[in-house]
């Protein structure tokens, strides 16, 4: 038991590395919209001669399974032993097409939700519809079904939620929020946040706080980590989100994301202190912090998610527990995390 609180323990704390020499040029000392205009011109910078097509070779080594580099990985996948392949998480690479159980390409931000439309997927095509930045291998049936749905709050694995929107899945909505937010910079008010995404906005931004806390709950995968040098190469661009998910911390605001570049020591951006009475608990708990509460996760002992709650942004707020079981649990909120017991 004490080696599972170790690993989840560890899972949620942040790793610092050396800052990718791709933003020597970029001021980081700047916050808020500077920082926004400062990453969208770095972002201007891009090869003009990338096409659509070249998108299928690229996801080869992007995309590429870590543990098995003849497949690839299927956004919004999950099983791969079902027998149904509409949910796998992987396949041969060599499967690329248009049939059942084939993957193609998925935009992550829809085509027809950009304003302007992005325009026609043909191979031919340059420009935002082929960039390789929003662009994820996925089963076809899969792609097919998510279709344009916007993105909305869930768990577990992808699908429909709430009247129609789309779930990405709990593996992938980190994923998916960096990209988004990849598209709001590179390319502005033709792909605000709200055209495919719903709930509130951080404050007076226009980030939506659903974004910005799947950046934070489901941190920088292996195989997001190993597509940004290969597109560096191949397209002239990186995914800051990719390198430094506090970077939309900087800029938006909302609870603190992973901060390699040790961009938030300041006490400005100082994690909350929890405090929660009774702890032991067995009805309720009283949860309150030093920093308005947005968002509150509670997982077991296995570091499995129990309970997800949005407050109204107060410093205090109450939970009914008389449903959990007796244990140890883990709660979370904007980047700080404390042991709960139940008994």
């Amino acid at each position: 038991m004490k080696r599972i609180v170790l690993l989840f323990i560890t899972s949620c704390a942040i790793q610092l590395h050396a800052q990718q020499p791709y933003y020597d040029d970029v001021d980081l000392t700047l916050t808020g919209s500077d920082l926004y205009w400062e990453l969208q011109l770095k972002l201007s910078v891009f090869n003009e001669d990338y096409t659509y097509g070249d998108v299928r070779d690229s996801f080869l080594i992007t995309d590429a399974d870590p543990t098995n580099s003849n497949d690839v990985l299927l956004v919004y996948g999950f099983n791969d032993s079902d027998g149904d392949c509409t949910t796998d998480r992987t396949r041969d690479n060599d499967n690329f097409g248009g049939d059942p159980c084939e993957y193609n390409r998925e935009h992550v931000f829809p085509r027809s939700r950009s304003m302007p439309p992005m325009g026609d997927a043909v191979n031919s095509a340059t420009g935002i519809v082929a960039d390789p930045h929003n662009l994820r291998p996925s089963d076809v049936q899969r792609n097919g079904n998510r279709g344009s749905k916007k993105f909305d709050d869930g768990s577990g694995n992808s699908g429909d939620v709430n009247a129609g929107n789309w779930y990405p899945g709990d593996e992938w909505k980190g994923d998916v929020a960096r990209i988004i937010m990849y598209m709001y910079v590179r390319y502005g008010e033709q792909c605000l946040p709200e055209f495919t995404g719903i709930g509130p906005t951080e404050g007076d931004t226009d980030m939506l706080q659903v974004f910005l806390n799947w950046n934070v709950e489901d941190p920088v995968s292996e195989v997001e980590n190993q597509r940004n040098p290969q597109l560096e190469i191949e397209y002239g661009s990186r995914n800051p989100f990719i390198d430094n998910p506090s970077f939309a911390t900087l800029i938006w605001g909302g609870p603190p994301a992973e901060d390699p570049f040790d961009l938030l020591n300041t006490e400005d951006f100082t994690a909350p202190t929890i405090e929660m009475y009774p702890n032991p608990a067995s009805n309720y708990v009283s949860i309150t912090t030093t920093q308005p509460l947005q968002v509150i996760s509670i997982y077991d002992i296995t570091g499995k998610l129990v309970l997800k709650t949005t407050t109204d942004s107060t410093m205090s707020t109450t939970i009914n527990t008389s449903n959990f079981k007796t244990g140890f649990y883990f709660v979370q909120t904007q980047g700080s995390t404390q042991k709960l017991v139940i008994r």
